[in-house]
């Protein structure tokens, strides 16, 4: 039981230093640098800058040098920089797996301004596909519900591309 404890312990500690700390010590909020294409962006998390690719959707390429610009690819991307532009702070929401097999960081985006989530956007406007690789299925449903809803309407790609 006193073994229960201490590791019950070691993790309230644990987690009482991660959240505690000022907005720029949050390793879940940070600043976008760059946006890569529709479903890929740079974030300075802590003084270092990490890949993150968004969970949950899959926008058409437009940058990948073996593949030849998709449909609504350079659109796309306009898209995700027109929401949360470079300097733009946004918070990172992990799922069960953090990182990809190429070692991006991956997340659920929210804007810090007004809370809204990026990626859910992006499926919303017609910007993206649903994109879903467990385990990482905790919006699975909001963004199936809101692709569908995008494809239905003739939203962004699905209007434009076959």
């Amino acid at each position: 039981m006193r073994r229960v404890l201490v590791v019950f312990a070691l993790v309230v500690l644990a987690a009482c230093g991660r959240g505690g700390g000022a907005a720029g010590d949050d390793p879940s909020v940070g600043e976008v640098t760059k946006v890569t294409d529709g479903d890929t962006i740079h974030v300075e998390i802590g003084g270092g800058d990490e890949t993150v690719r968004l969970i949950g959707i899959d926008t058409p390429e437009s940058v990948d040098p073996r593949t030849p610009v998709e449909c609504f690819g350079k659109e796309a991307a306009a898209h995700l920089a027109e929401l949360i532009p470079v300097g733009t702070d946004v918070r990172l929401v992990r799922d069960v797996e953090a990182r990809d097999r190429y070692g991006r960081l991956l997340a659920y985006v929210y804007r810090a301004s007004d809370d809204l989530f990026v990626n859910l956007a992006m499926a919303r406007d017609g910007y993206a596909a649903q994109a879903t690789f467990p385990p990482n299925v905790a919006h699975v449903e909001d963004i199936t519900r809101a692709v569908a809803e995008a494809r239905d309407a003739g939203r962004g790609l699905w209007s434009a591309c076959r």
